[in-house]
């Protein structure tokens, strides 16, 4: 279904799961991106964005504004995927299969490489884990060139990770994702929100209350701007 003119994949949990597990056997390059309204609304501005999200793999529901979405338009969401959540599945089977990962870590971001790689590693101690740390200014510069690693994973944020991703495309790296900020809640730097906020989908309001300034003009464009935009849309199609 498209929601905004970008097309989110309507799976469920084990639907999505089994999905990764197939892009990790073949020997091609996937993208999977997860969705929420912060990336629709992003990409109505930058075309470039939203022409690579529609190239994308996967599209994952993560947010409880895609869930409303969906009903907008009378259907039903199967599943919200958290990021931190689907970056964790990923990481046990690749733990599972030993395969290798490239971390693409943001300079600015609030855990270093040092940091996640230590905590990735001692969680998930069959991967071989590497990685860089990269400033913004050679986001779209920046092209890995050793073909060990089946895995790359991002956290520059959208819409910087998904177009230095897609920048990667190697026969060599089977699955590539931007992970936001997952590894900041690997890491401990944020607290993920208790059961009952994630279950009614508030992990927004959480994490507003964490990062105030940061989050405060995201949230807002979430909460308030997306909701009009969607009940006046009619791009909505299966």
């Amino acid at each position: 279904m498209k929601l905004l003119n970008i097309q989110i994949d309507n799976l469920s949990r084990q639907e999505i799961l089994e999905k990764i597990e197939f892009f990790l056997q073949e020997d091609c390059f996937y993208q999977v991106a997860t969705i929420n309204p912060e990336f629709l609304l992003e990409a109505q501005k930058d075309a470039e964005f939203k022409n690579i999200l529609n190239s994308c793999s996967l599209n994952v529901a993560d947010g409880i504004g895609i869930g409303y979405a969906f009903l907008r338009f009378g259907k039903i969401l199967k599943t919200r995927f958290a990021g931190v959540d689907l970056t964790q599945e990923i990481l046990q089977l690749a733990n599972t299969q030993k395969l290798s990962v490239f971390l693409a870590i943001n300079s600015t971001g609030l855990s270093s490489y040092k940091e996640i790689s230590k905590i990735l590693s001692k969680e998930y101690p069959q991967i071989i884990f590497s990685g860089d740390t990269i400033d913004k200014e050679f986001f779209s510069s920046y092209k890995i060139l050793d073909t060990r690693y089946k895995i790359l994973l991002c956290n520059f944020g959208a819409p910087w990770q998904e177009k230095f991703l897609s920048r990667q495309k190697n026969a060599k790296i089977r699955l590539a994702m931007g992970v936001g900020g997952s590894f900041d809640f690997l890491t401990g730097k944020l607290k993920r929100a208790p059961k009952l906020f994630q279950q009614l989908g508030l992990e927004w309001f959480w994490r507003l209350a964490q990062e105030p300034k940061y989050r405060w003009k995201r949230i807002c464009r979430a909460v308030l701007v997306f909701p009009f935009k969607i009940i006046f849309s009619k791009n909505s199609n299966d």
